[in-house]
């Protein structure tokens, strides 16, 4: 029996990276512009499966694959996305840019199948007016903090001008900034290289409403990576154990209160990995070593490219969803690629 299609509205945050790039190549074409204003866009899409050599595997570590699709833009400014958010019920956002708001994604049963009414448009600065200077619109993060479908507001971290801005966003816009979230002295330390990747806030149990700021590769003495609870109950650093090798590249809220973290490696001679691991609530505490768990790690030898972002949400059915998102630089050798992922 053939599955019922539905829509879902999505929220959908994608940011363009800056000049980072996980893969170097003198044939990426980055614009140079940037939109004006939001535009519409048309999107296709190819559904790819996680295995190509057995489709028909779902299971890939603790998590359960639930489909996904290889985007395709007609918008030059289509591409470079690192950060991912969601807002339930009706899972829409406005991102930051040159960005992506696609209003409905289409489903085959729990199958991810299509996206559609999709725009694009610039991240404002607090002057209202689109910011164009590389350095100051280096967008990596996104985490939503208040509000539903029509109004709220979302933290966007930057890097290379190390920054948290609150943006306010309505139906039809989003921003400019009405506020900053300070930062630690600390981070203060951090280079261009070394920059706040990931932004996140707990949703529940002691540390609710604290802000996890999450640098890529800023280190401590031992070689573990740096970041910071801000806010909430019991603020203060923490560091996550590098494990492998592997970069922080985004992180997400967790319903319960804990954390999901997406890490990549590359090396020119072994390719692209991803790994996600799950910091439980109780260990998520100011002045400690995190490790957590690892849900999955893959190699490129699976259908993965360069994953830079991550978002949570609870389905109706009671599922915790991750969706995930790849960030191509622009590089005709990289794919814009969203997938998600249910966790049992």
């Amino acid at each position: 029996m053939k599955r019922a299609s539905r829509r879902a509205a999505l929220a959908l945050a994608l940011f363009t990276v800056g000049s980072l790039c996980a893969v170097a190549s003198s044939l990426i074409a980055k614009p140079a512009d940037v939109p004006d204003r939001a535009i519409e866009t048309r999107v296709s899409v190819i559904p790819i499966n996680f295995d190509r050599d057995r489709p028909e595997r779902k299971e890939f570590g603790k998590l359960i694959f639930r489909g996904g699709l290889n985007l395709f833009g007609r918008s030059r400014h289509f591409g470079g996305f690192s950060g991912i958010a969601w807002i339930p019920p009706a899972r829409r956002c406005w991102p930051p840019t040159p960005a992506l708001d696609a209003r409905d994604l289409t489903y085959d049963g729990r199958w991810l199948k299509g996206m559609e009414n999709v725009t694009l448009g610039p991240i404002l600065g607090h002057d209202g007016k689109p910011l164009r200077i590389d350095a100051e619109r280096d967008a990596e993060g996104l985490a939503l903090t208040a509000g539903d479908t029509r109004t709220g507001q979302a933290l966007v971290s930057f890097e290379r001008e190390h920054r948290i801005l609150r943006y306010p966003f309505t139906m039809k816009s989003f921003g400019p900034p009405g506020g900053v979230v300070r930062l630690p002295k600390e981070a203060g330390g951090m280079d261009a290289n070394q920059g706040l990747e990931a932004v996140a806030l707990i949703h529940a149990g002691p540390l609710k409403d604290t802000v996890v700021a999450l640098s890529e590769r800023l280190q401590d003495a031992n070689g573990n990576l740096r970041g910071w609870l801000i806010g909430g109950r019991n603020p203060g650093p923490i560091t996550v154990r590098r494990l492998g090798g592997f970069d922080i590249t985004d992180a997400a809220g967790l319903p319960e209160g804990g954390l999901i973290l997406l890490e990549r490696r590359f090396r020119y001679s072994e390719g692209v990995k991803m790994r996600i691991r799950r910091i439980s609530a109780a260990e998520l505490k100011a002045g400690r070593l995190i490790e957590g768990e690892v849900l999955l790690e893959a190699t490129d030898r699976l259908n993965i490219d360069n994953m830079e972002a991550i978002a949570v949400h609870r389905s109706r059915a009671g599922e915790t969803v991750l969706t995930l998102m790849s960030d191509d630089n622009f590089s005709p050798f990289q794919r814009s690629l969203i997938m998600q992922f249910a966790l049992p």
